[in-house]
Protein backbone atom coordinates (compact mmCIF):
# COMPACT_ATOMS: atom_id res chain seq x y z
CA UNK A 1 0.00 0.00 0.00
CA UNK A 2 1.77 3.34 -1.04
CA UNK A 3 2.28 5.78 1.36
CA UNK A 4 0.02 8.99 1.98
CA UNK A 5 2.26 12.39 1.88
CA UNK A 6 2.21 14.26 5.17
CA UNK A 7 0.21 17.30 2.36
CA UNK A 8 -2.70 13.97 1.58
CA UNK A 9 -2.44 13.35 5.46
CA UNK A 10 -3.21 17.15 6.24
CA UNK A 11 -5.96 17.39 4.00
CA UNK A 12 -7.91 14.03 5.18
CA UNK A 13 -7.85 15.41 8.50
CA UNK A 14 -9.16 18.88 7.47
CA UNK A 15 -11.63 16.87 5.71
CA UNK A 16 -12.83 15.00 8.52
CA UNK A 17 -12.87 18.19 10.20
CA UNK A 18 -15.17 20.40 7.67
CA UNK A 19 -17.65 17.22 7.89
CA UNK A 20 -17.52 16.72 11.91
CA UNK A 21 -18.39 20.52 12.74
CA UNK A 22 -21.29 20.01 10.03
CA UNK A 23 -22.96 17.17 11.40
CA UNK A 24 -22.22 18.45 15.18
CA UNK A 25 -24.34 21.51 14.07
CA UNK A 26 -27.26 19.65 11.97
CA UNK A 27 -27.74 17.04 14.40
CA UNK A 28 -25.63 17.36 18.22
CA UNK A 29 -23.09 16.00 19.75
CA UNK A 30 -24.91 13.26 21.15
CA UNK A 31 -27.10 12.20 17.55
CA UNK A 32 -23.93 12.16 15.80
CA UNK A 33 -21.92 9.18 15.38
CA UNK A 34 -18.59 8.64 14.39
CA UNK A 35 -20.27 6.52 11.27
CA UNK A 36 -22.16 9.63 10.34
CA UNK A 37 -19.19 11.59 10.05
CA UNK A 38 -17.14 8.80 8.00
CA UNK A 39 -19.84 8.47 5.63
CA UNK A 40 -20.47 12.48 4.97
CA UNK A 41 -16.80 12.58 4.33
CA UNK A 42 -16.60 9.78 2.56
CA UNK A 43 -13.78 7.86 4.46
CA UNK A 44 -13.67 4.81 6.26
CA UNK A 45 -14.30 3.97 10.51
CA UNK A 46 -10.57 2.90 10.08
CA UNK A 47 -9.08 5.70 8.53
CA UNK A 48 -11.58 8.34 10.91
CA UNK A 49 -9.42 6.83 14.28
CA UNK A 50 -6.51 6.61 12.41
CA UNK A 51 -6.56 10.96 13.23
CA UNK A 52 -9.73 10.98 16.29
CA UNK A 53 -10.46 8.17 18.27
CA UNK A 54 -13.72 9.80 19.67
CA UNK A 55 -16.34 12.64 19.17
CA UNK A 56 -14.22 14.85 21.74
CA UNK A 57 -11.17 14.05 19.68
CA UNK A 58 -12.84 15.52 17.03
CA UNK A 59 -14.16 19.16 19.13
CA UNK A 60 -10.55 19.08 20.26
CA UNK A 61 -9.24 19.48 16.75
CA UNK A 62 -12.16 21.91 15.76
CA UNK A 63 -11.16 24.00 18.84
CA UNK A 64 -7.56 23.37 18.31
CA UNK A 65 -7.95 24.96 14.51
CA UNK A 66 -9.79 27.78 15.69
CA UNK A 67 -7.18 28.75 17.57
CA UNK A 68 -4.31 28.46 15.26
CA UNK A 69 -6.57 30.82 13.22
CA UNK A 70 -7.06 33.02 16.04
CA UNK A 71 -3.33 33.29 16.60
CA UNK A 72 -3.06 34.91 13.09
CA UNK A 73 -5.85 36.87 13.44
CA UNK A 74 -4.38 38.80 16.62
CA UNK A 75 -1.25 39.27 14.90
CA UNK A 76 -2.77 40.91 12.72
CA UNK A 77 -4.62 43.48 15.37
CA UNK A 78 -1.31 44.29 16.59
CA UNK A 79 0.11 45.19 13.54
CA UNK A 80 -3.20 47.46 12.09
CA UNK A 81 -2.48 50.93 11.96
CA UNK A 82 -6.31 51.54 13.03
CA UNK A 83 -6.87 48.75 15.77
CA UNK A 84 -10.52 49.92 16.47
CA UNK A 85 -11.07 49.44 12.60
CA UNK A 86 -9.61 45.96 12.52
CA UNK A 87 -11.88 44.76 15.56
CA UNK A 88 -15.01 46.10 14.20
CA UNK A 89 -13.53 43.79 10.97
CA UNK A 90 -12.82 40.89 13.41
CA UNK A 91 -16.31 41.00 15.24
CA UNK A 92 -17.87 41.12 11.06
CA UNK A 93 -15.91 37.92 10.20
CA UNK A 94 -17.43 36.01 13.12
CA UNK A 95 -20.56 36.91 13.48
CA UNK A 96 -21.52 37.90 9.70
CA UNK A 97 -19.38 36.40 7.39
CA UNK A 98 -18.97 33.01 8.96
CA UNK A 99 -21.61 30.26 7.30
CA UNK A 100 -24.95 29.67 9.76
CA UNK A 101 -23.50 26.28 10.75
CA UNK A 102 -21.01 27.64 12.80
CA UNK A 103 -23.58 29.39 14.72
CA UNK A 104 -25.80 25.75 15.97
CA UNK A 105 -22.08 24.29 16.49
CA UNK A 106 -21.06 27.41 18.86
CA UNK A 107 -23.83 26.97 20.90
CA UNK A 108 -23.59 23.14 20.79
CA UNK A 109 -20.33 22.56 21.97
CA UNK A 110 -20.87 25.14 24.71
CA UNK A 111 -24.07 23.22 25.93
CA UNK A 112 -21.87 20.01 25.70
CA UNK A 113 -19.73 21.56 27.64
CA UNK A 114 -21.24 21.86 30.78
CA UNK A 115 -21.99 18.34 31.16
CA UNK A 116 -18.97 16.52 29.73
CA UNK A 117 -15.66 17.16 31.35
CA UNK A 118 -13.46 16.51 28.51
CA UNK A 119 -15.24 18.93 26.39
CA UNK A 120 -15.38 21.30 29.40
CA UNK A 121 -11.25 21.38 29.33
CA UNK A 122 -11.22 21.87 25.83
CA UNK A 123 -13.64 24.96 25.69
CA UNK A 124 -11.38 26.38 29.10
CA UNK A 125 -8.37 26.28 27.32
CA UNK A 126 -9.99 28.06 24.10
CA UNK A 127 -11.19 30.34 26.19
CA UNK A 128 -8.05 30.94 28.50
CA UNK A 129 -6.05 31.65 25.24
CA UNK A 130 -8.85 34.33 24.06
CA UNK A 131 -8.79 35.99 27.09
CA UNK A 132 -4.71 35.65 27.79
CA UNK A 133 -4.36 37.06 24.00
CA UNK A 134 -6.64 40.32 24.25
CA UNK A 135 -5.36 40.79 27.49
CA UNK A 136 -1.70 40.70 26.19
CA UNK A 137 -2.75 42.69 22.78
CA UNK A 138 -4.37 45.38 24.81
CA UNK A 139 -1.32 45.61 27.36
CA UNK A 140 1.06 45.95 24.38
CA UNK A 141 -1.08 48.96 22.69
CA UNK A 142 -1.48 50.75 26.03
CA UNK A 143 2.56 50.97 26.33
CA UNK A 144 3.03 51.94 22.74
CA UNK A 145 0.44 54.68 23.83
CA UNK A 146 -2.40 53.66 20.86
CA UNK A 147 -4.73 53.11 23.66
CA UNK A 148 -5.40 53.80 27.08
CA UNK A 149 -7.99 51.87 28.91
CA UNK A 150 -10.52 53.42 30.92
CA UNK A 151 -10.39 50.61 33.73
CA UNK A 152 -8.05 47.84 34.05
CA UNK A 153 -6.94 45.84 31.16
CA UNK A 154 -8.11 42.43 32.39
CA UNK A 155 -11.53 44.16 33.46
CA UNK A 156 -12.15 45.51 29.56
CA UNK A 157 -11.21 42.37 28.04
CA UNK A 158 -13.52 40.69 30.55
CA UNK A 159 -16.38 42.91 28.93
CA UNK A 160 -15.08 42.74 25.41
CA UNK A 161 -15.42 39.01 25.84
CA UNK A 162 -18.80 39.10 27.54
CA UNK A 163 -20.23 41.40 24.69
CA UNK A 164 -18.76 39.38 21.94
CA UNK A 165 -20.49 35.98 23.70
CA UNK A 166 -23.72 37.98 23.79
CA UNK A 167 -23.78 38.62 20.03
CA UNK A 168 -22.69 34.91 18.85
CA UNK A 169 -25.64 33.69 21.42
CA UNK A 170 -28.18 36.02 20.15
CA UNK A 171 -26.90 35.31 16.11
CA UNK A 172 -27.32 31.65 16.71
CA UNK A 173 -31.05 31.59 18.68
CA UNK A 174 -32.55 35.03 16.94
CA UNK A 175 -32.90 33.73 13.21
CA UNK A 176 -34.24 37.80 12.62
CA UNK A 177 -31.20 39.04 14.51
CA UNK A 178 -29.30 41.35 12.09
CA UNK A 179 -25.66 41.33 13.19
CA UNK A 180 -24.37 43.51 10.61
CA UNK A 181 -26.81 46.45 12.02
CA UNK A 182 -25.71 45.81 15.85
CA UNK A 183 -21.80 45.96 15.12
CA UNK A 184 -21.72 49.62 14.87
CA UNK A 185 -23.71 50.18 18.39
CA UNK A 186 -21.42 47.68 20.16
CA UNK A 187 -18.47 48.93 18.37
CA UNK A 188 -19.42 52.42 20.00
CA UNK A 189 -19.60 51.33 23.38
CA UNK A 190 -16.25 49.19 23.44
CA UNK A 191 -14.31 52.30 22.12
CA UNK A 192 -14.41 54.29 24.95
CA UNK A 193 -13.32 51.17 27.08
CA UNK A 194 -10.60 50.64 25.00
CA UNK A 195 -9.94 54.17 24.53
CA UNK A 196 -7.60 54.71 21.58
CA UNK A 197 -5.64 57.27 20.98
CA UNK A 198 -5.59 59.27 17.88
CA UNK A 199 -2.39 59.05 16.08
CA UNK A 200 -0.98 61.30 14.48
CA UNK A 201 -0.53 61.44 10.68
CA UNK A 202 2.80 60.85 9.13
CA UNK A 203 4.17 63.82 8.08
CA UNK A 204 5.14 63.19 3.98
CA UNK A 205 8.58 62.76 3.41
CA UNK A 206 10.21 65.82 2.47
CA UNK A 207 11.98 65.68 -0.87
CA UNK A 208 15.36 66.94 -1.21
CA UNK A 209 16.45 69.57 -3.20
CA UNK A 210 19.39 69.89 -5.27
CA UNK A 211 22.02 72.17 -4.01
CA UNK A 212 22.60 75.97 -5.98
CA UNK A 213 24.80 75.44 -8.58
CA UNK A 214 27.99 77.26 -7.23
CA UNK A 215 28.81 80.43 -9.26
CA UNK A 216 31.60 80.16 -12.05
CA UNK A 217 34.90 82.00 -11.36
CA UNK A 218 35.50 85.07 -12.89
CA UNK A 219 37.98 85.56 -15.09
CA UNK A 220 40.58 88.30 -14.77
CA UNK A 221 39.38 91.78 -16.44
CA UNK A 222 36.03 90.18 -17.34
CA UNK A 223 33.34 92.26 -16.68
CA UNK A 224 30.30 91.91 -14.88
Amino acid sequence: MPKISASAQHARRERILDHAERCFARAGFHRTTMQDICKAAEISPGAIYTYFDSKEALIAGLIERDRAKLQGQFAGLAQAPDFMAALAGLAEHYTVEEPDYKRALFIEMGAESTRNPQVAETMRSCDSFVRDSFIALLTRLAAEDRIRPSAEIEVVVGLMLLMGDGLLWRRAVDPGFDARTMLPALMAVIAPLVNPVPQLPHAPARQATAPAPAAAPRIAGESV
